[in-house]
């Protein structure tokens, strides 16, 4: 080897020490719905930091539930599940029943609860790290300052380099800088019934904020049927389901 090909794997050296690890090549999973992975060129990809947005206060459980959903198609490996206390007294404790009715298998389910923020970013950050990890969820407590443009960034590059897929529960909160690669607002919607007025599939309205591939923003109201693990159009149905007037509309 010449002296100047030694001298330019030294420069590549120095630039990779710089830039640190070098990111995975991005492979996608789809959501099971063709319209929408149309819309998303064929899926999302895994090993980036994802928001997720409840509309309103009441529509947390649904935000939760999609989470769980990206996370069953998402891969099939261990999912870690990281709750602030804040958090947990707020949404309330897990219901592994509820878990299994969605179609998600709780033995896939790794809780951790964190007492602040400072905990929870730093047993985030560790979980990421971890490339035996199919999906890592975090969920902050109500209004959290740290999870910041730099937190969110740090994790992004962490999830690029271990090819853990991030899912960040935001709450009903206003979008703040991030460093997500997409961002999401989930709303619930009435079930449609199904015959003889049993309750039908879980619905939602899911609108996408943004997208670092430069996607447009869209919104779509899909069904997810729990017997496929995909989602569908809701089923046509000239019943409604009416919405009690003291609490908000849960699918």
């Amino acid at each position: 080897m010449s002296a100047s090909d030694h001298l330019l794997a030294s420069l590549r050296a120095r630039v990779d020490a710089i830039e640190g690890a070098k990111p995975r090549e991005t492979s996608r999973f789809t959501l099971g719905h063709p319209d929408l992975d149309t819309r998303l060129d064929g899926g999302l990809p895994l090993g980036r930091l994802h928001e997720l947005f409840a509309a309103e206060p009441g529509d947390q459980a649904a935000a939760i539930a999609f989470a769980l959903i990206l996370a069953m198609r998402g891969g099939n490996g261990p999912v870690v599940w990281v709750r602030q206390d804040d958090a947990v007294k707020a949404a309330g404790r897990l219901h592994p029943p509820g878990l299994v009715d969605l179609g998600f298998d709780p033995s896939r389910l790794v809780e951790v609860l964190a007492p602040d923020e400072k905990a929870l970013l730093r047993t985030a950050g560790d979980a990421v790290r971890c490339t035996d990890v199919a999906l890592l969820l975090i969920e902050p407590g109500r209004a959290p300052r740290a999870i910041d443009l730099t937190a969110t960034r740090r994790l992004s590059v962490a999830a690029e380099a271990s090819g853990v897929t991030v899912l960040l529960l935001r709450g009903s909160g206003e979008p703040a800088p991030s460093a997500a690669h997409s961002r999401w607002r989930v709303r619930a919607v009435p079930a449609v019934p199904l015959a003889a007025d049993a309750p039908g599939h879980s619905a939602i309205d899911l609108t996408l904020l943004r997208h670092r591939g430069g996607i447009a923003e869209f919104s779509l109201t899909l069904e997810w049927n729990r017997d496929q693990l995909a989602f569908r159009e809701p089923a046509l149905s000239g019943a409604v389901v009416p919405v009690p007037a003291h609490r908000p509309a849960i699918a």
